[in-house]
């Protein structure tokens, strides 16, 4: 596959928004950018499409979902992903709420890893000792507030180092929304976004860089997406959720997070928080993430390229939704999946309608 750049775009793909492959034959390009957190699934979808489309060429950066949004706003990708719903000034920027369409891809958790040499079980973490940690009250392993939490587990006094994003990064607006409904402190002082102030500890750029941080830190913890945890062999504890159960993150625990989510979401704008949701099983800090398109997809350079990428959203939504736990994401409801469809119905080129959905 040809490579191509997120920020740099031939003249071809302006003009025309087609380039040969290697086998000369001729191809659609669609660029994509933003989220992290879904960057794994994103890629796996990307691999599998082409194989089943070997005219079309997918690219998707993982710079983060501010970065997504920005690129999208200022139209220099076709589609951005974000975990984070825009908020109403970035709908504004975007020429309004009317002129875009927001819809879930999948849903996932976001996990707290840790490095703690000698520490074999899995540990247990309440979203207020979470808080008091990331706030720098709670500093070293055997504090009784972790320890009261892990009963029989020998937690050694090694100092902890709290590990955040750098980035405007939807992780981060997950992660710090679910602790907000923890901690009124956490919510007065540190709050709720993409990219915040960190009273303390050590900060790495995307998931990747928290990952890597945490690995190479004896006695510090991260917010991480589940699949990068998993991918890298990192320990991740479970967290007391809502009903009172330490539940660990998992495409079913996830999932039943975002069973209420459905009578909430509705038109173009399909957004709904499914953190802190009551459930037996349900994980705490979870939350679907999304795939942010214009609702006229006049900023592409041909209804060819508009046609092609609603041809890959649709499949995205629909048939490629059987990978998403593989890589331990929660794939789409069957009820979401209507809201999806309608909302995909609505898009055009220039006024034009889209076959969509093969219909």
């Amino acid at each position: 596959m040809i490579a191509f750049k997120f920020a740099i775009r031939t003249v071809v793909v302006l003009i025309v928004g087609v380039s040969l492959t290697a086998t000369g034959v001729c191809a659609t390009r669609l660029q994509g950018a933003g989220a992290t957190f879904p960057a794994p699934y994103y890629k796996r979808l990307v691999a599998v499409y082409q194989e089943l489309h070997p005219n079309v060429l997918i690219d998707y950066q993982s710079i983060g979902s501010g970065g997504g949004i920005r690129a999208i706003t200022d139209k220099t990708v076709d589609f951005c992903g974000s975990d984070a719903p825009m908020s109403k000034k970035e709908l504004q920027d975007a020429g309004g709420a009317d002129n875009i369409v927001e819809v879930p891809s999948c849903a996932g958790g976001v996990v707290p890893t840790y490095n703690l040499p000698g520490v074999t079980t899995s540990l247990k973490f309440s979203g207020k000792v979470l808080a008091d940690i990331y706030l720098g009250r709670v500093t070293e392993w055997n504090d009784s507030a972790i320890a009261s939490l892990n009963p029989g587990v020998k937690l050694p006094n090694t100092q902890i180092t709290p590990v955040w994003r750098t980035d405007g990064s939807g992780t981060t607006f997950i992660f710090t929304n679910y602790i907000a409904t923890q901690s009124d402190d956490f919510l007065s002082t540190v709050g709720m976004g993409k990219q915040v102030q960190w009273p303390v500890g050590q900060g790495g750029k995307g998931n990747e860089g928290v990952t890597a941080v945490v690995q190479q830190t004896a006695g510090s913890i991260g917010y991480v997406e589940q699949g990068y945890a998993d991918n890298n062999d990192l320990p991740y504890g479970a967290v007391e959720n809502k009903d009172g159960n330490f539940v660990k993150a998992s495409p079913e625990t996830v999932s039943m997070a975002g069973a209420g989510a459905v009578s909430g979401m509705s038109g173009n704008i399909l957004a709904a928080n499914i953190w802190n949701q009551p459930g037996p099983q349900a994980y705490p800090i979870s939350s679907f993430t999304y795939l942010i398109v214009y609702k006229d997809l006049n900023n592409l350079p041909s209804k060819q390229v508009a046609q092609t990428l609603v041809d890959f959203l649709w499949w995205t939504t629909h048939d490629g939704q059987r990978y998403a736990a593989e890589l331990d994401y929660a794939p789409l409801a069957p009820e979401v999946q209507a809201k999806v469809e309608q909302a995909l119905k609505s898009i055009t080129y220039k006024g034009q309608a889209l076959v969509v959905g093969g219909k």
